[in-house]
């Protein structure tokens, strides 16, 4: 129960991760069964755009693991339209999928993006559509392409045109430690520092229309949690009791706010509704109740409590009650997440002396490994439930790691200096 206590502590008094530059994503396992896709460079009418589009889409592609891009050496030929596709070509290099495009100027500095997805085997045209872009937002709009042909194509909705919040540090031990809650796309391009400090910032929780963050901040030297307007910077805090005030976590409506508190004296889980600012408590007892997860229905939460002598994961009705062991597999399980479809649990979980990511059934059984460091914490799932993010060490500094449900490549997210943790990842975004 030590790590527990400390880890409820730490997460409220140390700082941890974050760099000067977006992240850079590493494969870091193989990718068998991957289906072959070519993803030929894109046109361009006009000048061309300053970004890659086709490279950013087979990236977005590649890091699923369920899709090997061909590389562009083997490509004999660069169609741009429909009627230059020859699919006895790609028939020979062994694609199963096609994808061709073009920039087309759309205006002053806008741009209108066209593409089309072939099955070259079928010899038929899969979809195609338009759309208009920015020069500012093509990379957000290759995203948006990469995500309709992933769900074309396995019938789930992409993630790629998502966002993740994580929080980073520079200087860690030299005593004047700068510590950033940042924002970036989700393959680590295009960060966005959000609140930056000399204090600990820490436990980013989006709301579930992808337009705030909750986050404790110690920089009046006290635990509080904040939420901050990402358009606006516009900020309140939220909570600022005596003692703990950590672990914010949104209702799947976004009008409460669960927290823990110990303002009572002993960390328990409460209920903040954000409208009238009316504190509920669901539990009482004297052992400790932390990060607190919502269920997708809004009917019950997930904590992690020591009240049977070692941390594990309970569940409680949002309307309060008696509290329900979940977990009974191995000495240690924290930090629950609930799946997109409320169906499975992320959490830490102790192997052999090193904590791993795990994965559980809504109700604690099953338990499955996901990943092989010796400190790794923090999951959060991608928002198709397709992949799990979460915080771990490698070569000695905090960097991030993203592993598919399904197998395949498994992605290492590292800065060039300084250290990243706490990954969350957003809602799907308009």
């Amino acid at each position: 129960m030590k790590r527990i206590v400390l880890a409820l502590l730490l997460t409220l008094i140390s700082g941890h991760a974050v760099a000067e530059n977006k992240l850079t994503i590493e494969i870091t396992g193989g990718a068998e069964g991957a289906q072959p896709i070519a993803v030929v460079p894109f046109g361009a009418a006009g000048t061309r755009p300053a970004e890659d589009i086709a490279s950013i889409v087979a990236a977005d592609l590649a890091r699923t693991g369920r899709f090997a891009p061909l590389s562009r050496r083997d490509m004999v030929n660069t169609p741009e339209r429909e009627a230059q596709v020859d699919f006895r070509e790609w028939q020979v290099l062994g694609a199963n999928n096609l994808v061709i495009g073009r920039v087309l100027p759309g205006g002053a500095d806008d741009f209108r993006v066209e593409f089309d997805l072939f099955d070259v085997f079928g010899s038929k045209k899969l979809l195609g559509a338009g759309l208009p872009s920015t020069a500012a937002g093509l990379r957000r709009t290759a995203h948006r392409i990469a995500d309709a042909i992933y769900e074309k194509l396995t019938g789930q909705r992409g993630v790629f045109a998502t966002r993740i919040a994580y929080v980073t540090s520079v200087g860690r031990g030299s005593g004047r430690e700068r510590v950033t809650l940042r924002v970036a796309d989700s393959d680590g391009f295009n960060p966005q520092t959000i609140v930056e400090s000399f204090e600990p910032l820490m436990s980013p929780a989006w709301s579930p229309d992808g337009r705030r963050l909750a986050y404790v901040s110690f920089e009046n030297r006290n635990p509080a949690i904040y939420l901050q307007e990402l358009a606006t910077g516009r900020r309140e805090r939220v909570a600022s009791h005596t003692g703990i005030n950590g672990s914010p976590a949104f209702s799947p409506d976004g009008g409460r706010l669960a927290l823990t508190l110990s303002k009572d004296g002993n960390p328990d889980i409460y209920v903040l509704d954000l409208a009238s600012r009316q504190l509920t408590r669901l539990t009482d007892d004297p052992a400790i109740a932390t990060e607190p997860c919502w269920s997708p229905d809004a009917r019950n939460l997930v904590f992690t409590s020591d009240r049977a002598g070692q941390p594990q994961i309970y569940r409680v009705s949002s309307g309060g009650g008696a509290a329900q062991r979940l977990t009974f597999e191995g000495s240690y399980n924290a930090s629950a997440k609930y799946s997109p479809d409320g169906r499975s649990l992320a959490l830490v979980t102790r192997v052999s002396g090193q904590f791993r990511i795990g994965l559980v059934g809504a109700n604690g059984g099953g338990l499955r490994v996901l990943s092989n460091g010796a400190l790794d914490e923090s999951p959060s799932f991608a928002p198709n439930g397709s992949m799990v993010i979460y915080a771990s060490q490698y070569n000695g500094r905090g960097v991030l790691a993203v592993t598919p449900l399904a197998g395949g490549a498994i992605q290492r997210l590292t800065q060039d200096s300084g250290e990243v943790r706490e990954p969350a990842w957003s809602p799907p975004l308009r």
